[in-house]
């Protein structure tokens, strides 16, 4: 039984051997070569036209649209300038949201500037009052001050009827006018019914004034010299005549005491 088995076990491996070696020693199939001649090739005979970009065709993709990648602008001066000033609101304030504190910096900014305004139009109308001697947009106010001149200065000093008289020449009825007014000042103080001042004005003046007939007399006078020189306009010959002689006698009132 044994020897049946070592001889069958003995044919098996002989046959799987021999099958083996068969297939390793068979020949591949042998593929006959393809040959291809000029008549085969095939030619494209299609025209290509060539597309080019135009010139300017970056500008169609420049919008927002086309923006992949977001960048945040870069902050100005003013921006760090408010920021830093909302920082230090919230540390004194105590006050959490930032947006908060940036509103209200920007408010108080605001009135800053709002008050920065106001006072350089205050210094600028300051400076035109001084300079003139009077609001611009006013003609007839009694408690407008003397023209400020060099003339004012030396009102002691000045020789009035040569003044008129230089001044009649030239026909300049205004300048008269203005002459006889301070003429009629220098005469007032020098006699003592006023204390000259030229930073007085026709107000204060006519509070100096003791009797009511001068004060009548000095307020009418005021109005004309206004009205006549503040006026910008020219007057005619008989105005003129009438003022000069009410000016004329005032001062020979006052001088006389």
């Amino acid at each position: 039984m044994n020897r049946i088995l070592l001889i069958l076990t003995f044919l098996f491996f002989w046959g799987n051997s021999n099958a083996q070696d068969s297939l390793n020693t068979a020949a591949p199939p042998k593929i006959s070569s393809i040959k291809y001649t000029e008549k085969d090739i095939q030619i494209d005979s299609s025209t290509v036209e060539a597309k080019t970009f135009s010139r300017n065709f970056r500008k169609k993709y420049t919008g927002s649209d086309f923006v992949y990648e977001y960048k945040a602008p870069e902050k100005g001066l003013w921006q760090r300038f408010t920021e830093w000033l909302a920082k230090i609101y919230r540390s004194i304030f105590k006050e959490q949201s930032a947006e908060t504190s940036i509103n209200y910096v920007g408010i108080f900014l605001k009135t800053i500037a709002v008050l920065i305004i106001i006072f350089v139009i205050y210094l600028i109308a300051k400076a035109i009052i001084n300079k003139e001697g009077q609001w611009i947009f006013g003609k007839n106010s009694n408690k407008r001050n003397i023209y400020y001149s060099d003339i004012e200065k030396n009102i002691h000093l000045l020789d009035f009827e040569k003044l008129i008289k230089e001044s009649l020449q030239s026909g300049e009825k205004r300048v008269v006018i203005r002459y006889y007014y301070l003429w009629l000042l220098k005469v007032m103080a020098q006699n003592h019914y006023i204390e000259w001042d030229i930073e007085k004005t026709n107000s204060d003046y006519l509070y100096e004034l003791q009797k009511p007939i001068h004060k009548e007399e000095f307020t009418y006078l005021s109005y004309l010299y206004n009205y006549i020189w503040y006026g910008e306009f020219e007057i005619d010959e008989t105005s003129f005549i009438k003022a000069e002689s009410r000016f004329k006698n005032a001062i020979k009132t006052f001088s006389n005491g």
